[in-house]
């Protein structure tokens, strides 16, 4: 372990055992990291509440270059499991690893980027001949056939609804045509 680590215990007595454990769970944590420049645990006992026995908490904080920093607080709830500090502790890095993991993802772009469906606003509609047009973020207008309209969306629409759509391969005679297209309502599309 390279790991710069601080660990604190409050209303408990430390132990070599407890920290045995957790510089074994920092180890593992960089397996997800190639350098965490700092890691501090708190664990801690709150008095205990009722009949109840104590349930601890662990506090797991990371400093991971190009990330933000990472704090993870695992508080037990009601998980009786938490009586025993381990089972905390195991928790508590449980989470840390999968939050590192996400962020190491995402900070190296391993994160799959869903792209939108291109989208844009009805700017024509002739509910009696079946067909409008939609003009695309591009400043295009797409044609579009009532049968490219999801679900008995098409009598719905009107001219300014914002649409997401999917255009064909081959031109029609009027041009770009949509081969779907999906009245966005209330939702709000950034892209």
């Amino acid at each position: 372990m390279t790991t710069p680590l601080e660990i604190r215990f409050q209303g408990l007595d430390p132990s070599d055992a407890m920290e045995g454990a957790i510089r074994k769970k920092v180890a593992k944590l960089e397996t997800f990291a190639e350098r965490i420049t700092s890691c501090r645990v708190v664990v801690s006992r709150p008095k205990a509440r009722g009949h109840q026995g104590h349930l601890y908490r662990v506090l797991v904080e990371l400093d991971v270059p190009g990330t933000h920093e990472l704090v993870v607080g695992h508080d037990p709830g009601i998980d009786h499991a938490h009586e025993d500090v381990y089972v905390a502790i195991r928790d508590a890095f449980a989470a840390a690893g999968r939050r590192l993991e996400d962020q190491v993802r995402r900070r190296d772009g391993a994160v799959k980027q869903h792209d939108l469906a291109p989208h844009g606003r009805i700017s024509q509609v002739f509910h009696a001949k079946d067909h409008g047009f939609i003009r695309a973020s591009t400043g295009e207008d797409i044609y579009f056939h009532r049968n490219a309209v999801t679900g008995d969306g098409f009598d719905a629409l009107e001219v300014g609804t914002e649409v997401r759509y999917s255009v064909a391969e081959a031109e029609s005679e009027h041009g770009p045509q949509a081969t779907t297209v999906t009245a966005v309502g209330k939702h709000h599309l950034v892209g």
